[in-house]
């Protein structure tokens, strides 16, 4: 990251340091239906396979919060406050254990969904967009933010064809009519309107959420291709690539010198086996049998 660049949207993580941070944040953004984890996890594969180090998360994945706001959710009995301050927790978490981590080692890392759901859902249940902002004041900045655009009209029937309209996602607790379906187009109508100011706010990268899966796909690759390109970022391969001449030099120095290597004369001899096996290109390739 640059020194001129914001790294965080408030006050920071003042535990963690984030100083040379080699890696790329993507976030992919979206209302509830929209396909986000559909594309998160093609393009995860697509990026191992170009050779880069990949760490995926999510909205509360994490080991410390994800049960207790899974529990909290079934119970429909905490309020809006109550719930902020858990996903925040759940964030933080996330935050410090996986995502500073990934990137101090040159990982890219997809966020399926990130603090900008907090934004959306919480400012349309009534939160004031300061204290929201304020209590997740500790996230990195993204460097970059995909936002699969929809219409609340669109995704409705969408979301009806393949799977139920949950409580939440119907926003009844926002008491917006007895009626699922209704509660349903009032509340996705609201928060996609949200999301469209915090894009406008922002700077997302808006991507036609209406095109077929492979179509979004390829417009997500050539936006992530050009970003990591700008940032140029090592691939897993370029990185031994550099590693080698390091790894191999004493072993190339003796055989061009025409010694056993690990003796002058070839005496007893010293086989040592190199940490990083260059075969190996990627983290998710598995060791010889």
């Amino acid at each position: 990251m640059t020194a001129t660049r914001k790294r965080f949207f408030g006050h920071g993580l003042p535990y963690a340091s984030v100083e040379d941070l080699k890696g790329a944040l993507i976030t992919i953004e979206g209302t509830d239906g929209v396909g986000r984890s559909n594309q998160v996890s093609s393009l995860k594969q697509w990026l191992e396979v170009q050779g880069y180090g990949v760490i995926e998360t999510g909205w509360t994945r994490s080991e410390l919060m994800s049960e207790t706001i899974m529990a909290a959710k079934a119970g429909h009995s905490l309020n809006q406050l109550t719930f902020s301050l858990l996903y925040a927790t759940d964030f933080a978490d996330r935050l410090e254990k996986i995502v500073i981590p990934a990137l101090r080692s040159g990982f890219v890392v997809l966020a399926d969904r990130y603090v900008f759901t907090a934004f959306a859902r919480s400012v349309v249940r009534g939160a004031d967009p300061a204290w929201i902002r304020n209590v997740f004041g500790f996230a990195l900045v993204p460097d970059m933010t995909l936002y699969l655009k929809i219409d609340a009209d669109t995704l409705l029937p969408r979301i009806l064809q393949n799977r139920r309209v949950d409580f939440w996602e119907a926003g009844m607790d926002m008491h917006l009519g007895t009626d699922l379906f209704e509660s349903a187009r009032k509340y996705q109508w609201r928060l996609i309107r949200e999301y469209n100011r915090l894009a406008r706010q922002y700077g997302f990268i808006s991507i036609d959420a209406t095109l077929t899966p492979e179509e979004i796909q390829a417009k997500i690759r050539r936006r992530v291709q050009t970003l990591l390109e700008e940032r140029r970022m090592q691939t897993l391969t370029d990185s031994l690539e550099t590693l080698r001449p390091l790894l191999f030099e004493d072993a190339e120095r003796d055989e061009a010198a025409g010694r056993a290597p690990g003796g002058e004369g070839g005496g007893d001899r010293v086989v040592t086996t190199p940490l990083v096996d260059p075969r190996r290109t990627r983290l998710t390739d598995p060791p010889d049998a």
